[in-house]
C-alpha cells in the first residue's frame, strides 16, 4: 500500500447458474488477470459461485456442496498472491441457509460474512431459502481450519480494515457498514445482485455515494452480470467505486464487467480525524474478539491513481453552472454585509489585475440583489510606480462597463513624499518601496468608504493568503473579503464564466484581463513599458502552489506523497525539480505567513478549503515548517 493507497476492483465475470466450478473456474481467471493489474483488493458479485437466480435449487445439497468445492478452487488460486478475495455463496450453518460472502486471501478462507437484510417483496423472495445474520458469531470447518461466521468481521492489513455487506444490506436502513466503519473499517465491499430496471442506476449510485460520504470509507460495490437468468429479471454488472462520495470509477450497465481504482486508504484516515463528528465505536466494536485479521494482502506496487492537476476546478462540463452557484454565494454574502451595516457604498479597488476584477463583479451582483444603483459602486483606480497602460485602460473600460463610479486617484506623488517623510531613497526597490504604495492604495479605499459611509471590499484571494503574497495592512486589509477562500486558479475561472455570461464589451474586456500577466505592478515597468514584476516567475506557479495546497489542507498528504501525486499530475509539463523547488517554497512560505492569516476580516467561505482563522485554519503564527520541510528537501 504505497503512499497509502489500496487498488480495488470490482468484476462481474461470465457465470452459469448452479454451476459452481464453471464460475470458478472464471473466477479464477479474473483473479490471475487482476494480480496483473497488481490489484490488492478483488471483489465478486452475491452469490458468484452458484448464481443469484438458482431458485429452489439453493435447497438441494449438491448445489451447496459444489459451492463449497468451488470455494475452495479459489482459495487454491489465491495462494502465493498478495490479494484480498471475497466471492458469494450459500452457505449452510446449523441447520440454516445463509447467504454469504467469503473473505478469501494466501489460499485461505478468513471468514463468512452473512447477509442481514433478506428482501422479499416485489421480485426478491430470499426469504424462502436464507436466514438472517445470527447475532451470534458461529465457527464452520473449512480446509481443516475453524473459519468464523459473522456479520461484525473486518479483514486487516497494516493501515487497510475492510469489512463487507450484501446488497440489500445498503438499501435497507440500519445498515451493517456504519456500525462497521464506527468499528475502524475504511473499505466497505458490498456483494450484490441488483436487477436492472428504468431509473435504478441513478438511485443505486447515490445509495452508493452517500454511504461512502457520511461514513468516510471507501465503497467497492460489486453487481451480478449477463450470466444470470432473465426469466423475471436482467442483472447488468453496474459495478462502481466511491471514496468519501466521489465516483473513482463505474462500469456502465451492461458493459466490461470491470470496474478498477486506487483508493486513497491516507485521505479517508485523515477525514476521519478531521471530523470530530465521526467516532469510533466503544469497546465491544468488531475489532474486538473474533474479527478476522489478516496480515499480507497488501503490495509495494505503485499505485495509479487518477489526480487532478487543478483540483479546485469543476468539470470542464459542469464548469458554467459551477461558477454561476459561487459567484451567487459571494454575492449574497456581500449584499448581506451591505445591508446589515447600512451601506450606502462599496468601495473597490480596481487594478486592470484577475482578483480585483472578480471583487467588482461581485459587488456589481450584490448591488443588483439589493436594487441599488451600482453608480453607488465607487471603484478606484490608483496608478503608482508599476501600473502600465494595459493595466489601467482595462480597470477604466471594466468600470465603465460595468457602470459603475469610476475614479482615478494616482499615488506616486504621494508615495514619494513618504519616502521622503521616513528618509527612503526611492531608487532603493526594496519591500518599503512596494509596501508603501499596497497601504496607500487601502488608505485611501479606507478613507473613501469613510467619508462615503460605505464599506471596502477586499479582492485577495486563498491562493495569496496561504502564500502571504499580500502587504500587511495593505491589499491584505478590507471591511470583507469577497474572495478569501476563492483560489487563484478558481478566479480566473470565474472571471471566465462571467465573461461568457454577459458577453459583448465586458466579456471583451475580461478576456484581456484573463491575458494579462499577473502582478502586484509595485516595481517600475521594463523599458518597453511591459511589466516587469512577474508575481509567478518570483513565487512560482499559481497551479503548482494551489495543487500543493488542496493535499496540504483537504487531502493531509505529506510531503512525500504529494510530490508524488504532483508528478504524475503535471507529467511532461514540470520537471521533477522544479516540482520540488516549489514544493519546499509552499511549505516554507505557508508556515512564516500565518501571521498575516490570523488578522483577516470577515470573508466568505466558497468551497472545502479555507483559511479563515474563525473557521477552517488555526495555528500558531511561530509554528515551525522544520519537518515538512526536511522531509520535501530529501525527495
Amino acid at each position: 500500500m504505497k503512499y497509502g493507497y489500496l487498488r480495488a476492483a470490482a468484476v462481474s465475470p461470465a457465470l452459469r447458474v448452479a454451476d459452481p466450478a464453471y464460475n470458478a473456474a472464471r473466477i479464477c481467471e479474473a483473479i490471475g488477470e487482476a494480480e496483473n493489474r497488481g490489484v490488492e483488493l478483488l471483489v465478486f458479485p452475491e452469490l458468484s459461485l452458484s448464481g443469484y437466480t438458482c431458485g429452489d435449487l439453493f435447497l438441494q445439497d449438491a448445489l451447496l456442496e459444489g459451492c463449497l468445492s468451488a470455494l475452495g478452487t479459489v482459495a487454491q488460486a489465491t495462494a502465493g498472491r498478495k490479494m484480498l478475495v471475497f466471492v458469494g455463496l450459500p452457505l449452510a450453518v446449523g441447520g440454516k441457509l445463509y447467504n454469504c460472502a467469503a473473505g478469501v486471501a494466501d489460499g485461505k478462507v478468513l471468514g463468512f460474512v452473512p447477509k442481514k437484510h433478506i428482501p422479499n417483496y416485489a421480485e426478491f423472495y430470499e426469504a424462502r431459502y436464507f436466514a438472517a445474520c445470527p447475532g451470534e458469531r458461529a465457527c464452520v470447518s473449512f480446509g481443516g481450519d475453524a473459519v468464523p461466521v459473522a456479520g461484525d468481521l473486518l479483514f486487516c492489513d497494516g493501515e487497510a480494515a475492510v469489512a463487507c455487506e450484501i446488497c440489500e444490506d445498503l438499501w435497507a436502513a440500519g445498515s451493517p457498514s456504519e456500525a462497521l466503519c464506527r468499528a475502524g473499517a475504511t473499505v466497505i465491499v458490498n456483494l450484490s445482485a441488483s436487477d436492472e430496471t428504468v431509473g435504478k442506476r441513478e438511485y443505486r449510485k447515490t445509495l452508493v455515494s452517500a454511504q461512502s460520504g457520511k461514513n468516510a470509507c471507501a465503497y467497492v460495490y460489486c453487481d451480478a452480470g449477463t450470466g444470470e437468468s432473465t426469466a423475471d429479471m436482467v442483472f447488468a454488472g453496474n459495478n462502481m467505486i466511491y471514496e468519501n462520495g466521489v465516483c473513482l470509477a463505474e462500469c456502465a450497465p451492461f458493459g466490461a464487467g470491470v470496474c478498477e481504482a486506487d483508493l486513497d486508504i491516507g485521505f479517508l484516515q485523515s477525514e476521519r480525524r478531521r471530523m470530530n463528528t465521526f467516532r469510533a465505536a466503544e469497546a465491544g466494536d468488531a475489532r474486538q474478539g473474533g474479527a478476522a485479521v489478516y496480515a499480507g494482502f497488501l503490495t509495494d506496487a505503485e499505485p495509479a491513481p487518477a489526480v487532478s492537476a487543478h483540483p479546485f476546478l469543476p468539470a470542464q462540463e459542469e464548469r458554467r453552472e459551477r461558477a454561476e452557484l459561487i459567484l451567487n454565494i459571494q454575492a449574497q454574502a456581500l449584499a448581506r454585509r451591505l445591508a446589515h451595516t447600512h451601506a450606502a457604498t462599496a468601495v473597490v479597488g480596481v487594478s486592470g489585475g484577475l482578483d480585483s476584477t472578480l471583487a467588482l463583479l461581485v459587488a456589481a451582483r450584490a448591488f443588483d440583489l439589493l436594487q441599488k444603483d451600482r453608480k453607488d459602486i465607487l471603484a478606484y483606480t490608483m496608478p503608482g510606480f508599476g501600473t502600465t497602460g494595459k493595466t489601467k485602460n482595462n480597470s477604466l473600460l471594466l468600470m465603465e462597463a460595468m457602470g459603475v463610479t469610476a475614479r482615478t486617484v494616482p499615488i506616486s506623488e504621494t508615495v514619494l513624499s513618504h519616502f521622503a517623510d521616513i528618509g527612503h531613497d526611492p531608487g532603493v526597490l526594496n519591500a518599503a518601496y512596494e509596501n508603501a504604495q499596497a497601504r496607500y492604495r487601502t488608505m485611501i479605499l479606507m478613507d473613501v468608504a469613510n467619508e462615503t459611509g460605505g464599506l471596502v471590499v477586499g479582492t485577495g484571494d486563498l491562493s495569496e493568503l496561504a502564500l502571504g503574497w499580500c502587504t500587511y495592512n495593505g491589499d491584505h486589509m478590507s471591511n470583507y473579503a469577497v474572495n478569501c477562500s476563492v483560489p487563484k486558479t478558481l478566479v480566473r475561472c470565474l472571471v471566465g464564466a462571467e465573461g461568457e455570461r454577459l458577453g459583448g464589451a465586458v466579456q471583451r474586456i475580461l478576456g484581456d484581463i484573463l491575458a494579462t500577466e499577473i502582478s502586484p505592478e509595485l516595481l517600475p515597468p521594463d523599458k518597453t513599458g511591459n511589466i516587469a514584476q512577474k508575481t509567478e516567475d518570483l513565487i512560482g506557479p499559481y497551479e503548482l502552489h494551489d495543487f500543493y495546497l488542496y493535499r496540504f489542507l483537504r487531502r493531509g498528504d505529506p510531503p512525500e506523497k504529494t510530490y508524488f501525486l504532483a508528478r504524475r499530475a503535471f507529467a511532461g509539463k514540470y520537471d521533477g525539480a522544479t516540482l520540488k523547488k516549489w514544493l519546499v517554497s509552499f511549505y516554507r512560505r505557508f508556515f512564516s505567513q500565518q501571521f498575516k492569516r490570523n488578522c483577516v476580516p470577515d470573508g466568505v467561505k466558497i468551497g472545502s478549503v479555507s483559511l479563515s482563522p474563525r473557521g477552517d485554519w488555526r495555528m500558531p503564527s511561530d509554528a515551525s515548517a522544520a519537518l515538512w520541510l526536511e522531509r520535501a528537501e530529501k525527495l
